[in-house]
This record gives C-alpha cells, structure tokens and sequence, in this order.
C-alpha cells in the first residue's frame, strides 16, 4: 500500500533509478551534531533513507508519527502488552538467509533498523486492496473487540507464518505470547488462528453438536434440542487460503548491504544522545575504551526501560549488533559456546537442537536453560533481547542466571588490554577484586558445558503469572556425587528475586558436601537456606514469607527430583519415593485450548437478509485487523498543533507552598505551562460535599494529582519540561491510605447506605449457628489497551471547540468542558469514533482531562493533544473500590441460612467520583442467587489520599457478590456439606421479593444451574477431582459451581434516556447515528443489525459515522450494560418513523429498491431524515423506605470451573469452565458470547492475578505490565464451553435480549472457590480446619501460605511489625 504524505523532514527523492523503489530522504536537522550518517532501511516494500536519526526515538513514534502509519498502537512502551507488534526482517550474510522475526516497536531503537525491512500492520494487507489470510481469519472468528490489541496479535501471528506456514498450535499460542488482550479473553483469537494448523480440531464436529473431547474424557455428549442449537460462529471454509508467494519479497538492496565488504562504522548524532555501530570486535574494544561507561545495546530490552521509565540518560550509546564475533554459535566436545548478542530465541531453538541430539546426562544443563527460557518474557522480547545483555545486567529477576551460575559457565570478556575468562557464579559472589568487569570490558561469549554422569541440574521459578511475568522467586539448582554412591561430591544454589542480584547459598552448599542425599540432608539444607538466604520484612517486592516458602519449597521439589533419578540409577540403595509426592515433579503442562460455544439459531421462517440473532462480524473487525480503524490518536496532526504532559503531585496529602515554572519554560519546544489559574470558569465540581477537581487549588489530597501541565511543540519536549517544574509542599495529616485507616479516623463520603429487610436480630436468636468473619477484596487496574486520549481544536471564533476524546460519556465531556470555560454547551462539539476498550474508566476521568487540555487550548488558541503514557494513566485514573466486607450470618444444620448481617467498605479515595453509586449497588445486588430472609446491610465509601476509584464493569457487584458467595462457602464447611449443596438450599426457587422488594422469577436461574450441573457433567468430575486428590499430597484439584443473579438498570428512568438519528440519502443509502459510543462492546453492530431489520435493507446498506454531541444531543453514557438496550429502542423508533413516512411510496412500488423508493420520497417532498427517542425504562429505589423498582431486569448464569494447583509453589492451572448464561433472545451471539468470555477473563484476573501495591508513602507501584498483570493467553481455561440458554422469557429490552456487557465478570469467581476448594482438601489432608477464609485476589503467594505444610511452618517469622515495603489494595 502507499505511504501516506510524509512530514517536511522527510521528503521523496526525486533521483530514484528507473525500476527502483522511490526514496524516502531525510534532511538534515539543525540539531545534528556533526557528520553524520544515512540510516537505511525499508518500511512495507518502501525505502526510507534518514539523515537525522535521533538515538533516542523509538521505530513505535517514527511510524506513527513520521510515515503516519497508525496501525501499529502505543499501549505500554515498555514492551509488556504487545501492542506495538511489528515484523522485522534482515538477511543473515554467514548463513545466506532472510530471517523474521516479530518486535515491539515501542522498544526497538530507530538506529538499529539500518539495513533491516520493517513490516507493519498496512503492510501486509487493506480493505482497499487485499486483506491478508492473518487479518480476514482473527476479524472473521470474532477475534477483535475494542480492536485496539488486534494489530498487534496480526503482526505476531504473521511473523510465525513467514517462518512456518503451517504451524502447530504450541507455535500459536507462543507467538501469542507476548499480546495481551483486555476485551476477547482470547479464545476467538486463538480459534481464528486453529485454523493455520495442520493438525485437526475436533470440537462441535459432531452431529449433534456434541466436542469430541466429552468422549476422550468418558463424559456424556448432549444431543441438540430439536436441532435448534448451533456450535459455529463462523465457517472456517469461507477463509481465502494462505499464499506465502504473495508475500512483500525482502529488498535485494539490503542483501547487497549486509555483504559489503567495505562495511564502515555507523555513527547516528541526536539532539541529546550519538549512536555508533562498530563492525568488527577490535571496533568495539577501541570504542568501548574511549567511552567505558557507554551501554552496549542489542535488543534494548534492559536500557530501554531504564531510560523511559527511570530517567536514565545515556549521552553515547554502541550498538554492537554488526560485530559477528559476538554472534558465534560453536559446538564442542566439553560443550557449547554462544556469542553474547545472540538473540534469546535463537538461544532457545539451539538448545532445543543440541537436546534432540545429545543423550540425556549430557543435557542436562541445556534443559534447564530451555525449560526457563520458555516462559522468559514474550516471543517478542526474546527475539530481539541478547543472551549476554540478560548476564551482564545482573538483574535478580534473571532466569537464566542462576542455572548459568550453578552449571559452571563461563564468560568469555574482552577488552583493548586483555581477554579473560570468568566462571558466571563469580558475577554474583561479593562483586570485588579481579574477576569484576571492567568498564570497558565486553562479554563476547558464554560457554556452557555438558553436564557429567551423576551430575543433577533443575531451574524453578514461580511468578504472578505463568508466562511473560518477571518471577517472584526463581533458582538454579546443581549437584554431583561421587561415582556409583549417592555422596554429594559437589552442590551449587543460586536463587533469583529475593535480593539486589543472583544470590549464591555457599554456606549451605559447603554443609552438605560429603553428605548422603535423604531426609536429613533436606531438614538441614532447608534450615541453613532459611539462614544463609536472609530476607528482611521491608525487603523490595515484599511478599517476603512467600519468598521464603518458595526458597524451601523450590529445595524440596529439587530433592525429590534427584532422589527420583537415583532411584533409577540405584534401586536397591535410594529410599523410596511415596507415590502421592510424585506429581510434586510434574509442572503444569498447558494443553490445546480446546472451545465449544452453543446457543439458539434464528427461527426458522426468519428472512435470509434479517441479520438479527445471526452472529455478524463486528462491524469494524476488518479495519481493526488491518489497522485501518482509527482511534483518538491516529487522527492526523493539526496545524500548529502542541502537546500536553501532566505535573502530578508527590505528596499524598500536603499544602501547595510553591511552584516554580521557570526551568520548565526555558526548554526547547515549550510554549506555556497551564494551572488552576488559568480555569475561566469551574475547576470544583460538587456533585457530593466534597467535589471532583480538575487542577490541585492550594493543596494536593493524592499522589498524582494534577497540580499542572506543560504544552510544548512535541511530546517528548512536553515530558522533558515537566519533569522540571519544582512544586514545594508541607505536609499535612493524616495520610490516610487504606480502609483500616479510614474506619480508624471515621474518613467517609456521605451519605452512608444501609438496605433491611426482615427481623435479623430476632432470626440470630433461632438459627442453629451464627459465623462471623470478613474477606478483603482487592482493587483492580482497567488497563484499557488505548490509554486515555484527548484532542481538543479551538475553532477560531464564537469560542467554539472540537473535541476528540477517547470517553464513554461524550455528553458528560461537553458539559464539563463548558463548565470550564465558561461558555455554553453549544460552542464545545464532543466526537467519538471508537475507543480502545473502557470497562468504566473513561467516564469521569476523561472528562476531568478534557478540561485540562481546553483549558491549555483555551490559553495558547492553539490544538491540543494529551496521550496519557500507560504509567500516568495508572497513576492517577484510580480503578475498582478495594473493599472489606464484614459479615455475621446466622444458618440451620442443613445449610439454609436465615439472616445475614454485613457492612462492606469501599476505598473510595480522595474525591466522590462513583463511590456512592458504586456503595448503593453494592447493596442492592448482594443477595446474588440466594433468597436469605432476614438481612441487615450496610456500606460506606472511606475517604483515603488515593486517586479516586471510580466505575469499573460489574459496578460493586464484583465485590458485593463475592462476600456473599465466601459467607456460603464458609456455612457448608461449617455444616460439614459441599458449598453445592448451600447454595442450592438457599437458591431463589420460586417467584419472590428481593430484599428492596422487587418480584423475581428466578425460573431460568435454576435452568442455568441445572444446565451447568449436566453440561459439566459436574458430579461425575466432582469425583475425579475427589480421587486425585487422594492419590497426589503436593498437587490438588478443586472444583465449585457458582450461580448468578445479575440485575440490569439504572434505579433511575433519567440515566436511561436514548436518541438516534437516521438518515436516508436519495442513492437509497443510510447514515445512522445514536447516541452510544463503541468500545468493544459490538454496539454499532447491533444497532445497524437493528437498523437492518427494520426497514428490511441489508446491512452493507447502513453505514455509522461516528458518536457525537453535534447530532445526538444530551445523551447518556454508554455504561451498566444498557448501550444495546435503550439505544436500539431509539433506533428501532427512528427507523419505524421513516419507514412510516415512505408506507405509501413503497405500497405503490413494493418491487422497487430503495434508490428507487427514497428518489420518489425526495420528489414528493417528504422528510428522509427521523429521529427515534427512548424514555428509558421506570425505575425508582427509595433509600428511606429501602424499596422500589430499581432494575428492569435479570440476567442469570451459572459456572463451572475445575483447577488444579500446585501445593508447593501457590501455582494454579485453570482446566475447565463451563457457563450457562440466560441472555434473553441475543442480538448477536458472536458478540454476546465473546462479551461473557472477556468478562469471564477479566473477572479471572480479577479474583486470582491483578494485586495493585501502593509504598507506604501513597505511590503506585503497579504502573505498567511489567508490575501489573493481566491474563494472558496462558491463563485461558483449557476447556472453555459458553452456552446461551434457549429462551423462554420475554423481555422489554429490544427485541427480547438482555444487555449482558458487565455480568460475566463475575462468573471468573468460579476460578476462585475452585481454588479454595482445592486448598480446602490439601488443608483437610494435613489435619487443619476445613473453615478458613481467603483474601482476593487469590495469588500463588496466598494460595501457598494457606496450604500450610511442615515448609510454611519452618519459616523464620518477624518478631515484630516493621515498616512494609508495600501495601496491598
């Protein structure tokens, strides 16, 4: 495809060759110092030659910003999210070959692309030309929601197809890898991808659309009712194939590049920073003598991040990537040497190789290294990330550096004066004398040797997640024994994450020498680690009993590992293992993800063009997968436009003394620094007694606050400057952080809720058992894939303004904004194409934003763009409310509780923002699927020094439901019953009021339940997961079936309001407008699904521009799972007015088209324009009396999920989740299903992964993937069925569906009471209380330490509280 037309830096050669590519120069900026040189390289088929390139930008901004090639996304910048996936090619001048390979480009220097060929998202295929097989295969199979990740996920899964046309599914899900997704939950994706394999996938292949694997697991396959159910979303068949030969073929002029002889060092000057690239080692030595503090970089993987997100600045950097000596891959007879620059990847396919051919005691070092670099980072990183660069940072995260250590490897140095070799080991023991590195030594090249007969080496690692996750703890493990005994003759230990660098146990290793390998070898190994391997309370990265276990506990499993093998060597001498250790060696081996999705096919006299109930492809799912789609940053620059960065407070509770500008304001580039006094109008808004801000006035009440902002030429200049600004604080108290303290000080928002109904005292005096007890439930991120985004163009007159806002509440920012300004709401236009994905987050915040960067717009009369960068976006964006729920339930011997006495807290943080609501429906929807006939509820919003916590999908149902479901989960333990059986004594069974006195029919909740009990084949698993559990000690499976009530509604007919609008234009075509926004949700899809049956047109006839204030005034946000509902009323009213109008026209012409009809309309002068409107439902709740009518309807579900964990580390596997979900008659069951999976996901990381930590003194830590995790594609069930329940109950939403965006959250519950069901039994097994309670989210760390064994116990306590590193929220 074309590039587009480039900035004036960059300008079309005119001095092209006949036949050649056209050029791409570069002209020289003021700023070069000095000659310097061309950077060559290729960009989709195009040559690009730069003569100014800048060391210090990325390849993510030069495409998006330089050659506008917008497809490839910024979601982290630190490489963690895989957003930013583009392909890079280069020819290998050694081996005469073309390599691909798949690179973050957020992280890839733009210096380093001389000579390579960078293929983007454009590149490889358009809508307006030919879509790639990649790009038709993930949109068709629903694989994109919000579409900001799905380039991304292109580009990985292209780049493996360039290697391997017909890759396995293993392959897949590796190149996966490295993407996150926020929105699908994966599945779809990975489905879409299936569909490149070679291998075959039998899942609904069967008649009656039962899964071949119900068979293989010896479960009963479920006949099709009446042959109405479908199990395909899409059909595989329709997929154009895939053709490598039409692949963009790699430039001859980089072949001839790479084998010229006469190669000359590169040299690259920028503003700040000069790059050079030597080519030969005798180069690099002089070079790196010259400069020895110079930072050597390949893949940028360890100096990248330092620079973007430590402040560290480098004025020379050497890139030794050309220097082939540093490339060498040898084998030996002692073993095999590697080269420092080669890549992790190819690390990993040359162990594999050598393991293939070498036998197994030969190996055994290899298979360590292999094992940990499976999981190191994603595929992304460890293609461009050296072997060497991973030794020399010493990072104590390293995975590879421990078994390096402990293998005896050695590092091959150099510098000008001498070359030596060093033993790794020798890195990490007291970093003094001669065997340190010298500034200006290099690392050339690793030996590793063979590993020897009666040689044992074993890699552990353990970290929040599975894969692409720094570890918590990791460790290398290595001994020998003397020959034909089993006498250590030798030990090594080194462990990974529990101190500054790789740490070695050389005490405890000297001990044991000499020592038989049995039980007291353990004990006292174990003891004398605890010792050696010291790790104080306030250690960083905290969880330090956890990391104490896992030093222990990692220890034991490589004990039994060895005592396994010499068991083997030595049956008659070595002790035996019991057989319910074994599985303790068995790591959890992820298997082919495997899918079924059911649900109702349309009626059977449905017309063939009515696409409603049909599961439609989202109707941007192409443009998303070419990159075509635009979002809030992709909109070209505007005329003299400037750039936004925040100032943001330090203190989380202080008195604003000073701030000094006058450093930030003489950097290049600035233009004006923006604060609370340049506001026209309103910086407080109180909806509440305290009021949402948008610029600190006097003091600051959180950390990262907005104090102020700089708007400057460019980004990066916008950023310099503002770390230069100087704000001069006294503090003030208290700070109050968490709930504890808040209830401590009486810090809340009023006002309080509280929800009754029976006589609760008088039922504690009739039960048989009363329990009291009380779960935390942490926050959670929403980590949005596009962070939040604002543009704002000053018109020129009458004060007018557009805004581009990435907002799920358009008309929310418009009013704001004007508020702001002081200027009427009819001069401030709000527009909205798509967002990136929201889930709550995109409400108040965006607008308080929108309001910053007017108010900079409004100052300097010129544009505005603020793109928050993924670490102040989590900084001061807030999430979901941390909560404590307190209960008290009173319940009889058979499980039926009949009172239930609970106050939950929320962390509401510094300003209201959504607290209250949140509190209200927090209440309002606690009883879940339980009928309990005397409750007593409460709830309070703390007021704490952290950013406010605001909406997030679910809405306090998350948090509220999940102290319900712990309270029943404690009862049947208390009872000594399966939780099953409490919850379904306790069920809503017949029509009743809710405790706020709404009617249920809860008829197809125990549909749902009965469902999920037969499609689970529960009972039958139940007992599989009973009898594993009785043969294996270290390993447990667990399993529960969780039912839900969700209730859909605003309790208030104003927040329910819609309008649209639909155009008709005389060539017979519509332009439909509503008022909700896209974020993933599929809501212009449905609406033109709607739209389509309607006026009976197709839906290619139908087009939806965009989301604006200009043409649907005063909407309501897109929020509470409404957007279908209220905005398909107005719709369908819209389109019934029309159609109403053209009756007569059409009557007189029923054959005609609709060119025709609307041509005729035009000629008789009748109006082709209507507008729809919905009031909204009625609804109302009165706090006083404690009823209403709050809701106008109920969504119900159910789940079942079986997981099995690893009792040793706190590691869990999630085997299978099946969902049943009553949602009505679906709109689009493509779309619906992919909403309850993500759901499903999100909810997963919820309950299990996402642990948000604040230090001490208020500031987040978890500011990017890299702290902060999300599921990933290693995290889906490995049996993941949804199926939507056969409708039986109309509904007043359109045309009987439910709106169902937020309620499978809550299902990834399952995922946690199967956890706690498994912890229960390896708890049971050791003789403790089978009545206990667990915090969410339930991490390895508190899944571990609830698993009490003789390691837990053995762990050295702190006698006394002392100062965390952390805390949890």
């Amino acid at each position: 495809p074309p590039l587009p037309l480039l900035s004036l830096a960059v300008r079309w050669c005119p001095t092209a060759r006949p036949g050649e590519m056209p050029l791409l120069e570069a002209a020289a900026g003021e700023g070069a110092q000095g000659a310097a040189d061309e950077l060559v390289f290729y960009v989709n088929g195009r040559r690009v030659v730069e003569k100014n390139a800048d060391p210090e930008q990325m390849t993510l901004s030069y495409l998006r910003k330089r050659l506008r090639l917008t497809g490839t996304k910024y979601g982290c910048g630190g490489g963690g999210c895989g957003a930013c996936t583009v392909m890079i090619s280069r020819y290998e001048p050694v081996a005469k070959k073309i390599i691909h390979y798949s690179a973050n480009a957020c992280l890839l220097p733009l210096c380093s692309l001389y000579g390579c060929a960078v293929i983007t998202v454009e590149g490889i295929g358009s809508t307006k030309t030919r879509i790639h097989p990649v790009q038709e295969r993930i949109a068709k199979s629903h694989g994109s929601q919000c579409g900001f990740c799905t380039p991304g996920m292109v580009m990985s899964v292209y780049a493996l197809l360039r290697n391997t046309t017909e890759p396995s599914i293993e392959q897949i899900t590796e190149a996966l890898a490295g993407n996150l997704c926020r929105c699908t939950g994966y599945r779809p994706i990975i489905d879409g991808c299936k569909t490149f394999c070679r291998e075959s996938f039998c899942c609904s292949s069967k008649e009656n659309g039962g899964c071949c694997l119900d068979e293989e697991d010896g479960l009963p396959s479920l006949p099709n009712e009446e042959g109405k159910v479908c199990t395909a979303l899409f059909s595989a068949e329709e997929f154009q194939p895939l053709d490598p030969t039409q692949e963009l073929i790699f430039p001859p002029e980089l072949m001839r590049m790479a084998e010229c002889q006469a190669a000359k060092t590169l040299v690259f000057c920028g503003e700040r920073t000069t790059w050079i690239s030597p080519v030969n080692l005798k180069e690099l030595l002089e070079l790196k003598a010259k400069y020895p503090l110079a930072p050597l970089v390949v893949g940028n993987t360890c100096v990248g991040p330092d620079v973007k997100f430590k402040g560290v600045f480098h004025p020379v950097i050497i890139s030794p990537t050309r220097v082939l000596d540093l490339h060498v891959v040898r084998h030996s007879e002692k073993g095999l040497l590697l080269g420092a620059a080669c890549s992790l990847t190819l690390v990993k396919d040359v162990l594999a190789n050598a393991i293939s051919k070498l036998p197994a005691e030969k190996s055994k070092i290899f298979h360590a290294l292999l094992q940990q670099l499976k999981t190191l980072a994603g595929q992304q990183i460890r293609n461009v990330a050296s072997f060497g660069g991973n030794i020399i940072s010493r990072s104590p995260t390293s995975d590879i550096n421990p078994v390096l250590a402990v293998g005896n490897c050695l590092l091959n140095v150099a510098s000008q004066k001498r070359t030596r070799c060093i033993p790794v080991s020798d890195l990490f023991a007291d970093g003094l004398g001669n065997n340190t590195l010298e500034p200006e030594e290099i690392l050339v090249s690793v030996h590793i040797p063979h590993s020897s007969k009666g040689e044992f080496v074993s890699a552990f690692r353990q970290a929040q997640r599975r894969e692409n996750a720094l570890p918590i703890v990791n460790a290398g493990l290595r001994v020998l024994f003397e020959d034909g005994c089993d006498t250590v003759k030798d030990i090594s230990i080194f462990y990974g994450g529990v101190g500054s660098t790789t740490l070695a146990a050389k005490q405890t290793c000297q001990a044991l020498i000499g020592r038989p390998w049995n039980e007291q070898l353990l004990d006292e190994a174990c003891r004398s680690l605890l010792t050696e391997i010291c790790l104080p309370s306030s250690a960083p990265g905290g969880k330090v009993e956890y990391k104490r276990t896992l030093i222990v506990s990692f220890m034991f499993k490589f004990y039994l590992e060895v005592l396994q093998a010499l068991k083997t060597m030595y049956p008659s001498r070595s002790p035996d293992i019991p057989e319910n250790y074994l599985s303790a060696l068995e790591p959890f081996h992820s298997k082919i993800p495997q899918s079924i999705q059911m649900y109702q096919d349309v009626a059977p006299g449905q017309l063939a063009q009515d696409p409603v109930g049909r599961p439609v492809m989202h109707q941007a799912g192409l443009k998303h997968a070419t990159g075509e789609a635009i979002y809030c940053d992709d909109i070209r620059a505007v005329d003299e436009e400037l750039f936004l960065a925040l100032v943001t407070s330090s203190k989380a509770h202080a008195k604003i003394v000073s701030i000094d500008a006058s450093e930030a304001l003489k950097m290049p580039g600035v233009v004006d620094v923006v604060s609370v006094q340049d506001v026209p109008a309103t910086n407080e808004f109180y909806n509440y007694a305290v009021p949402d801000i948008i610029f600190a006035r006097e003091k600051v009440t959180c950390v990262g606050q907005i104090v102020c902002a700089v708007v400057a030429d460019s980004e990066v200049h916008a950023k310099q400057a503002a770390a230069k600004v100087n704000i001069q604080y006294e503090p003030e108290g208290p700070v109050i952080l968490t709930i504890e303290e808040a209830i401590e000080h009486n810090s809340f928002f009023e006002p309080l809720r509280k929800l009754e109904s029976g006589d609760v005292e008088e039922a504690f005096k009739t039960v048989d058992h009363i329990l009291e007890g009380e779960i935390l439930i942490g926050g959670q991120q929403h980590f949005y894939m596009e962070t939040q985004s604002i543009l704002v163009v000053p018109k020129g007159e009458d004060k007018e303004m557009d805004i581009y806002a990435s907002t799920q509440h358009p008309a929310f920012v418009q009013d704001l904004v004007a508020s702001c300004l002081g200027v009427p709401s009819n001069r401030i236009m709000c527009h909205v194409k798509r967002i990136g994905g929201a889930f709550g987050g995109k409400l108040l915040k965006t607008s308080l934003l929108a309001c910053v960067t007017a108010v900079a717009a409004n100052k300097t009369g010129r544009p505005v763009r603020c793109i928050l960068d993924r670490g102040t976006d989590m900084l001061l964006c807030g999430g979901r409310h941390p909560a404590i729920g307190k209960y008290k339930v009173g319940f009889m011997n058979n499980g039926r509780i009949l009172a239930m006495d609970a106050n939950v807290y929320v962390n509401g943080g510094c300003t209201p923002d959504d607290s209250i609501l949140v509190i209200e429906i927090v209440l309002l929807k606690m009883d879940n699927a339980y009928h309990i006939p005397n409750v007593r509820l409460c709830a309070c919003a703390c007021k704490t020094n952290m950013p406010s916590n605001t909406a997030f999908r679910g809405f306090g149902f998350p948090q509220g439901g999940l102290v319900t479901e712990a309270c029943v989960t404690r009862v049947a333990a208390r009872c000594g019953l399966l939780p099953e059986q409490v919850r379904e004594i306790n069920m809503y069974k017949e029509d009743r009021l809710t405790p706020y006195k709404q009617k249920l029919r809860p008829q197809n909740l125990l549909r749902c339940w009965n469902e999920c009990l037969e499609k689970s084949a529960y009972y039958t698993r139940k007992a599989a997961v009973n009898e594993f559990n009785k043969r294996n000690y270290w390993k447990k499976k667990g399993i529960a079936i969780i039912p839900m009530k969700f209730p859909v509604g605003f309790c208030t007919r104003v927040l329910g309001q819609a309008a649209a609008l639909v155009h008709l234009y005389t060539d017979g075509s519509v332009l439909l407008t509503h008022g909700g926004v896209e974020m993933g949700q599929g809501l212009h899809t449905k609406m033109i699904q709607v739209a389509s049956r309607e006026l009976k047109m197709p839906m290619t006839n139908i087009h939806f521009c965009e989301t604006s204030t200009t043409t649907v005034p005063n909407a309501c946000g897109s929020v509470g799972s409404m957007g279908t509902d209220v905005n398909g009323m107005a719709v369908k009213d819209a389109c019934q007015t029309l159609l109403k109008r053209l009756e007569p026209i059409i009557s007189q012409n029923p054959k005609g088209s609709w060119k025709d009809w609307a041509k005729e309309a035009f000629e008789q002068s009748i109006n082709l324009s209507a507008t729809g409107y919905f009031r909204g439902y009625e609804a109302d709740f009165d706090w006083e009396r404690g009823e209403g009518h709050p809701f106008e309807y109920f969504i119900f579900g159910a789940v079942c999920t079986e997981v099995e964990i690893d009792c040793l580390t706190g590691d869990h596997k999630n085997a299978t989740t099946d969902i049943v979900m009553d949602i009505g008659c679906s709109i689009n069951p493509a779309v619906d299903i992919g909403q309850i999976e993500g759901g499903f996901i999100q909810g997963l990381g919820l309950y299990t992964m996402e642990e948000i930590k604040y230090s001490p003194e208020g500031l987040l830590y978890t500011r990017g993937p890299d702290q902060y995790k999300i599921p990933a594609v290693c995290d889906i069930p490995e049996r993941f069925s949804v199926s939507l329940l056969a409708s039986s109950q109309s509904t007043t939403a359109i045309y009987s569906s439910k709106g169902l965006g937020e309620s499978g959250l809550f299902l990834g519950c399952s995922v946690f009471f199967a956890i706690w069901d498994a912890v229960a039994a390896a708890r049971r097994e050791r003789g403790l209380s089978g009545d206990f309670g667990l915090n969410c989210p339930l991490t390895p760390e508190r899944v571990r330490m609830a698993c009490v064994d003789q390691f837990t116990e053995m762990i050295p306590k702190d006698e006394k509280p002392t100062r965390s590193w952390s805390i949890s929220l």
